[in-house]
């Protein structure tokens, strides 16, 4: 598995942990839903910047993101 897939499938797993939308979650991070959409697709890969505002979003640590 590849670090995209990884990151797709954690961002899933922790939003759904949540109880959030795609929408308030993106909202939560500072993104567009669609972002969001993308990165859960692994369509897209984000800057590390962007992996620290969804980490701080989720409240947990970007590496958990990415393990």
């Amino acid at each position: 598995m590849d670090i995209r897939q990884r990151l797709s499938l954690n961002l899933r797993r922790y939003r759904h942990d949540a109880g959030w939308s795609q929408e308030e979650f993106a909202e939560r991070a500072g993104i567009h839903r669609t972002y969001v959409s993308d990165l859960e697709r692994g369509a897209r890969n984000p800057t590390i910047t962007i992996i620290e505002r969804l980490a701080k979003a989720l409240s947990v640590n970007a590496g958990a993101l990415l393990d």
